[in-house]
């Protein structure tokens, strides 16, 4: 943890425990404390490369699905035009809006995709 990242680790030992030198303490008692810490930690959600934590990250998909619900209803829902913006996508992308296509319409959409990826070498 110390070699990912130092200063997370001592900002969630001070928050947590109140450890202002963790360096004073005895290697297995930081390690106790170190392990110890919530999930949602700073050092433990680098360590597990996540931008947020999980419970933001599920209200969002919650968020985007119902947002899709509604927009299914209204008229460019039924069109299949100006779908809604996801917000999983723009936490996972840092704010840029997702690119991948969701689907195809039609066969020809599908088989025109196919070809470029192949020209393009995968």
């Amino acid at each position: 943890m110390i070699k990912t990242d130092e200063d997370a680790l001592i900002c969630d030992l001070a928050e947590t425990y109140q450890i202002y030198d963790y360096k004073s303490l005895p290697a297995y008692m930081v390690a106790t404390f170190s392990v110890g810490l919530r999930e949602n930690s700073r050092i433990k959600m680098k360590l597990s490369n996540q931008k947020v934590p999980f419970g933001e990250l599920l209200l969002s998909m919650i968020s985007d699905e119902l947002t899709r619900l509604i927009w299914m209803k209204t008229e460019d829902g039924v069109k299949g035009i100006n779908p809604p913006k996801s917000i999983v996508s723009l936490i996972l992308n840092n704010g840029e809006e997702n690119t991948v296509n969701d689907g195809f319409q039609t066969v020809e959409e599908y088989e025109k995709a196919r070809l470029e990826i192949i020209r393009e070498g995968g």
